[in-house]
């Protein structure tokens, strides 16, 4: 009998990119799952091979009634949604973002009053200020204890701050009621069903659709620690088993790779490449550099099993069978 066999799990933003994923492994591992969305940027598609297992309510999040109703009688809370999208959204919607405040203190509130066993919040690598990312081919991993408390300016963006809030928000229900918590801070994460808005489909699907000019976000110099979707769905699992005291904990893989290295991989797996490929620097690119020390998720047993290589292939296989 596995940790998740017959309990009963919710998962916010389930219809989600991360969040369905999530549900099908929880699905495959005999939990009772339920998923709670507004499908604002989720889709029932995405939950199409466990439809006939798992609950679903539409509802809005930003209302507390509905958080406490969801909530009640789950054995397992995971909180996955946020007002979310790319570098792109998180810059020019900084307003949006904000509804991540209400949304957090709601979901911890309903889990609190009505006795949730565990709550699981993901989090982000936007938590950790830019000073230790604005150089690029910096060889610096972020380590858990870098995200600053005192200082929000410092932040990648609202959305950083609301996330880390999130997480403070956490640690105090754990230290005054003894909630138990788990934290994941992802950085990067792609795969299939993701929203169109992030580096990685973006890039796949233009070289899929042959765009010549080839547009690439920013400088190319830029470099991210890319976590592909069934590494962050093992250590999501992995956490809520095993930390209950909300201590965060980065999931990614301790390697980073330019924007350049992606394109000129993408090229090589799709077997084309344009005339001109077009660096727009008017584009947001976001820090210069970014990946995490993975020591801590190591120490409690796991480990990233994809590397980029295969993750792309497995990307573009399922966009060139749905682009078909």
């Amino acid at each position: 009998m596995g940790f998740y066999d017959g309990k009963r799990v919710l998962v916010t933003g389930g219809a989600g990119f991360i969040g369905s994923h999530l549900v099908e492994e929880l699905v495959k591992r005999g939990a009772r799952v339920y998923v709670a969305d507004n499908f604002s940027k989720g889709s029932l598609l995405n939950l199409e091979s466990v439809l006939e297992n798992i609950g679903i309510v539409e509802c809005d999040l930003c209302n507390y009634a509905w958080c406490k109703e969801i909530t009640r009688d789950m054995d397992i809370v995971f909180h996955l949604a946020a007002p979310v999208g790319g570098r792109g959204y998180i810059e020019e919607h900084p307003g949006e973002c904000c509804l991540g405040l209400a949304i957090n203190e709601n979901i911890f509130r309903a889990c609190l009053e009505n006795d949730v066993d565990r709550v699981h919040f993901a989090s982000s690598a936007c938590v950790y200020p830019n000073n230790l990312q604005n150089e690029y081919f910096s060889d610096y991993l972020l380590k858990e204890e870098d995200a600053l408390l005192t200082c929000p300016k410092e932040m990648d963006t609202i959305y950083g701050w609301i996330k880390l809030t999130g997480e403070l928000q956490l640690k105090a229900y754990y230290e005054e009621y003894g909630m138990k918590s788990s934290i994941a801070r992802y950085v990067t994460v792609y795969g299939p069903r993701e929203n169109r808005s992030h580096a990685i489909i973006a890039l796949l699907l233009r070289a899929i659709k042959r765009e010549d000019p080839y547009l690439v976000w920013g400088s190319g110099d830029q470099d991210r620690d890319f976590t592909y979707i069934s590494d962050i769905v093992e250590g999501s699992l992995l956490l809520t088993e095993k930390v209950t005291d909300a201590t965060p904990v980065n999931l990614g893989t301790g390697v980073k790779y330019t924007v350049e290295t992606v394109v000129e991989k993408i090229f090589s797996l799709v077997g084309w490449r344009p005339k001109t490929v077009k660096y727009d620097h008017s584009k947001p690119e976001g820090v210069k550099s970014r990946g995490l020390d993975i020591s801590r998720a190591r120490a409690l047993g796991w480990e990233p099993k994809i590397d980029l290589d295969t993750g792309l292939r497995l990307t573009y296989e399922y966009l060139r069978e749905r682009h078909a």
